[in-house]
């Protein structure tokens, strides 16, 4: 498995791994801003965008956290949604490549247990991933205007957004259900106690699939936690990527011995 893994910027190294059912291109108005600070590895998962072949067990996160670590130097891990999961297993199982981590509207269990009220329940979840499959390119349609809505230049940038999402072709149908299979199956609450460096924990307050809750818990789980809540939905990233901007150079500051 050798995930496409497209290098630009100069300075410090940033690992950017997208969510499900995306591509490396979603990060584009972000990564327009850090590559001016950051040499960016912008990764396309196994069956999406670039990474065209897929094999059943290639969205497995501890597999593709090695998989993409051989591939890069230690680097500042940033890891959107289902992204998120791939970089929280690098910083738990490779720690000595991933000096710090950065989490984007990502938790360490996304579907609701017993025990775990911040999450939605598997139905939800399940239907969210059912439309998804049944009708890619509305459903991605319709998450992207609500990213942009209220901006005060909404339609422009939902042009742009769309020209980006949908430049490298639909996902492969077998990574889709894979993924969601990931996401329903991952529980890494009871390892954030061991996350040794530092952390950042990016939410959306309007956020219906990971709620501001549960990445603010789990900031608190990690002994060098911060957290860091967004007016933004799912993708702050797209709504307000200045400020996500600022604080990841802030972040990455922080991590220089003064």
């Amino acid at each position: 498995m050798s995930p496409h893994i497209r290098v630009t910027g100069a300075g410090p190294d940033l690992v950017l791994i997208h969510g499900w059912a995306m591509h490396g291109g979603i990060f584009a108005p972000l990564a327009e801003l850090l590559e001016q600070h950051f040499r960016l590895h912008l990764v396309d998962l196994p069956g999406h965008g670039h990474s065209r072949e897929f094999e059943s067990g290639s969205l497995d996160p501890g597999r593709l956290a090695s998989a993409i670590a051989a591939r890069t130097p230690p680097a500042l891990w940033l890891g959107w949604s289902l992204g998120g999961l791939i970089a929280l297993r690098a910083a738990l199982d490779i720690p000595n490549q991933v000096p710090g981590l950065i989490e984007v509207a990502s938790s360490p269990r996304f579907v609701r247990d017993d025990d775990w009220p911040h999450a939605v329940s598997a139905g939800i979840f399940r239907e969210f991933g059912s439309a998804l499959v049944e009708g890619f390119r509305p459903t991605i349609e319709r998450f992207l205007a609500l990213e942009t809505l209220g901006s005060a230049h909404a339609q422009e940038e939902l042009r742009n957004l769309k020209a980006h999402v949908f430049e490298r072709g639909e996902p492969s149908v077998d990574a889709l259900q894979e993924g969601l299979d990931v996401l329903e199956a991952f529980d890494a609450r009871g390892e954030l106690a061991r996350l040794g460096m530092p952390s950042l924990w990016i939410a959306g307050r309007r956020d219906r699939l990971v709620t501001p809750a549960s990445m603010r818990w789990a900031a608190t789980q990690c002994p060098s936690g911060e957290y860091l809540e967004l007016p933004s939905a799912h993708a702050p990233f797209l709504s307000d990527p200045d400020r996500v901007a600022s604080a990841i150079m802030a972040f990455s500051d922080s991590l220089v011995p003064a």
